[in-house]
This record gives C-alpha cells, sequence and structure tokens, in this order.
C-alpha cells in the first residue's frame, strides 16, 4: 500500500441531551436523575429514546488520502470537526461509520499531557509512551538525550508530571510525540500552549520529521504557519471535507468563509462585558475600505481605516484613544494612538465618531485582530480584547512583479547601483 493514511466514507455521531436543567443551581437534580432513572424501562418499552436528546454529526461522508512524508495541514473553523477528526485517526474514539487505514507508528499530540499518567515521573512517562508506540527500551534510550534536551526539563525529570506547569507538560509531551520516531505524527492546537520560543522549536522539529519521510497532520488556526509548514491543506466545515489540495488554495478560501460571515459588518461593544471595561465608552467599531464601506478584507499596502463610536456617560478630559493590532499569537504588532499634543478630543462628553486612517498599511499578508483602549493621564476607561479580526491579503501592491510576501512587515523600496569598474 503506498498510502500513510486512506480514510473513506468516514462519520462520526454523538448524541446530545436536549433536557433542560431543573434544579435553582441550573443543574439536574438527585431527584430529576432518579425519575429518570426510574422510567428508563418504559421509555425502551415505547420504542428508544424519549425526545429528549438529538444527534450531533461532527464529520459526515469525510474522504481523503495521505501519501508517506506529506505534511497536511487541517483547518477550519471552530466546530468544523478538526479535533474529532484527529481524535478518530489517532484512534482515541471510534468512528459512527466509514473506516480509517493507518500505516505505520502513530505519534498524537491533541491536548496538554495526551497519553501522560500524572503519577508517573517525567522519566516514567517517556518509556511508558515509547511502550505504547511500540519501541524497545533501547530504542527509547537512544532518543531520550534528545527528548528531555528538547523539553528543557531535565531538573523536574524524576518529579510525577501532576506537578508540572502546563507549559512544561506540553513541551515534554510534543518532545515525546515527535522524537519516538512515528511514521505518523498528528499534531493539534495544543502548541498554543507554549512560549514563542518554543511554538519556533515545534515547528522546527516538525519540518525535520516531514522532511525525514514522516507523515505529519498538523491542526491550527495560524494560517501564516500552516502555509510556511504544510504543502497540502484539507478544509473543513460543519463536518465534511469542503476542498482539499494546495495549501495556498485551502487557507484562502478558508479566510474568504471565516470573512464572508463579518464583511460589511460594524461590530457592537456596547454590551460586550469584559474585565478592563470600567465605563463602556466604545459603542462600535467598524474596518474601513477605501471607498469607505465596512470590510475585513484589506490589499497589502493598502489604505486602512477604522471607525469607532463612543459615548461617555460622563465627561472625560483628554482622552487618549489607542487601536492596538495584534496578531493570532496576541504579539503587538502596532498601536495607533491618538496624539499627547495638540489632542485630538479635550473633552469627552456624549457621542461621537473617531476615524484613523494609515495611508500604506505596513503589515505583511495574515490575520489580525485589533484591541481598544481609552485612558486619561490619570485612569484607565475602557478597554476590549480583539473586538473584531481582519485579512491582509496578498498582491503585488508595490509593482514589483511579486505576489507573496513574508515576513511582518513590508514596505515598498528604490534600489540603486553605483558601478565601480573593474
Amino acid at each position: 500500500m503506498s498510502y500513510a493514511c486512506n480514510v473513506r466514507g468516514l462519520s462520526k455521531c454523538y448524541r446530545v441531551d436536549r433536557s433542560a436543567p431543573r434544579g435553582r443551581s441550573g443543574y439536574k437534580t438527585l431527584r430529576d436523575d432518579l425519575t429518570r432513572l426510574a422510567s428508563a424501562p418504559l421509555r425502551a418499552l415505547r420504542g428508544g429514546p424519549d425526545g429528549r436528546s438529538e444527534e450531533f454529526w461532527a464529520l459526515r461522508d469525510v474522504n481523503f488520502e495521505i501519501q508517506p512524508g506529506e505534511v497536511i495541514g487541517v483547518i477550519g473553523r471552530n466546530g468544523a470537526g478538526k479535533s474529532t477528526l484527529l481524535k478518530v485517526l489517532s484512534r482515541i474514539t471510534k468512528p459512527t461509520a466509514g473506516r480509517v487505514e493507518l500505516n505505520g507508528r502513530v505519534g498524537s499530540l491533541l491536548e496538554v499531557g495526551t497519553g501522560f499518567h500524572p503519577e508517573l515521573t517525567g522519566r516514567e512517562n517517556i518509556y511508558l509512551n515509547g511502550a505504547i508506540l511500540g519501541m524497545s527500551r533501547r530504542e527509547i534510550a537512544r532518543k531520550f538525550d534528545e527528548i528531555v534536551s528538547f523539553a528543557e526539563v531535565e531538573k523536574f525529570l524524576d518529579t510525577p508530571v501532576k506537578r508540572y506547569s502546563s507549559g512544561m507538560y506540553v513541551r515534554l509531551a510534543f518532545a515525546v510525540a515527535a522524537y519516538l520516531e512515528p511514521e505518523i505524527l498528528i499534531v493539534d492546537e495544543v502548541l498554543a500552549v507554549g512560549d514563542m520560543a518554543f511554538q519556533r522549536k515545534c515547528m522546527g522539529r516538525m519540518h525535520e520529521v516531514g522532511r525525514g519521510g514522516s507523515t505529519v497532520l498538523f491542526v491550527s488556526h495560524n494560517m501564516p504557519a500552516v502555509e510556511s509548514l504544510c504543502t497540502r491543506a484539507i478544509l473543513l466545515d460543519s463536518g465534511t471535507v469542503v476542498q482539499q489540495g494546495d495549501v495556498r488554495e485551502q487557507v484562502a478560501e478558508y479566510r474568504r468563509r471565516l470573512m464572508g460571515a463579518l464583511d460589511g459588518q460594524q461590530v457592537a461593544l456596547a454590551d460586550l462585558d469584559a474585565p478592563g471595561r470600567r465605563l463602556k465608552v466604545f459603542r462600535s467599531v467598524a474596518i474601513l475600505d477605501e471607498h469607505g464601506e465596512p470590510t475585513n478584507h484589506l490589499p497589502l499596502g493598502g489604505e486602512f481605516r477604522i471607525r469607532l463610536t463612543l459615548d461617555a456617560a460622563r465627561a472625560v478630559h483628554y482622552p487618549t484613544v489607542t487601536v492596538g493590532i495584534d496578531d493570532n499569537l496576541g504579539q503587538r504588532m502596532i498601536s495607533l494612538c491618538t496624539p499627547l499634543r495638540n489632542p485630538v478630543i479635550e473633552t469627552l462628553d456624549g457621542t461621537c465618531e473617531v476615524e484613523c486612517r494609515v495611508a500604506n498599511f505596513p503589515l505583511a499578508p495574515g490575520e489580525y485582530w485589533v484591541k481598544l483602549g481609552l485612558a486619561t493621564p490619570a485612569e484607565r476607561i475602557d478597554e476590549v480584547e480583539r473586538v473584531t479580526m481582519f485579512t491582509v491579503l496578498n498582491g503585488d501592491a508595490f509593482n514589483e512583479g511579486r505576489g507573496i510576501h513574508q515576513g511582518v512587515c513590508v514596505a515598498p523600496t528604490a534600489w540603486t547601483v553605483e558601478p565601480k569598474g573593474r
């Protein structure tokens, strides 16, 4: 067989209990459970379910094939079925219908501490996981030092992992999954738990695993990471495969679907609760295109416009408005602030609209989130995280004949050459 993974007609159905909780606390009481248990034989005689549950198909008729050595991205919105698919492939849960054929040893990292026993030490869990993968003690010992070095847990190697922090846990779990030489490596969004340095190490290791001939399935909402790591992608939506193929094409389609629901809308903030909202001054936010229409797609190097509606219940003197733009990992890319000298607003009292423009937006293609802040020299007034997101689209923004740009920022350039002779 030439394939590493062959999925045919895969479906997974869950039964969801729709019965409403009855107790005062919002949960079912013991009396409710006893009543339901006592009536179970009568419901069975009547023909099964009592109408309080319904079917939910997390996956439905999924088909694809992966060749050995391919690095595949599995992408889609929250609830698209990505994690369920990986759990079925990892043999954690059984499919309702269809079949999965895997050729090779499977290493999975689907959540923090997958496959770890909390009472065992880090050392013992490395050997336990290796044994589960079918490796001999000698094979595990050969990779042991590399695993420990990658995970950076030397001082705590003989400590039960239940005392590890989430970062230590996931570092060791990834090292075990990636270094015990699986033919198929399955990694979910769990890498987001680690810091930036750890994520870079993990991406580098997955590159090495792919170049070494192993197959990698990678689930992430970080599209730049998917594009840099993967050669193909599978796009899921509502439990079905929408399309599959070239990673850039699938990422572009994913962005179109994700942003399509938001496009042309302004986001209402008046009733949004958040820890930093002392006064709910921010009422709405909208990102605008060059024609002043709400959008969530910006061309590379194009104009960025954001319009805010503010409404202060009491007078706020000399406020500073900040628009922070973060990447998917929460790293600040740009802060756009009203000036301290010659303030835009001397006194905010009642309702007003504030608009900010950036003529040549410098951020490279990718997804970005907007954070809003309002403060005076004396106090913070309002602060809202991740109020909306937008995508910067690739393209030949500076007429250089290039449609693909990488990095954090992109800017037009001017080049000169001065011949110096031989």
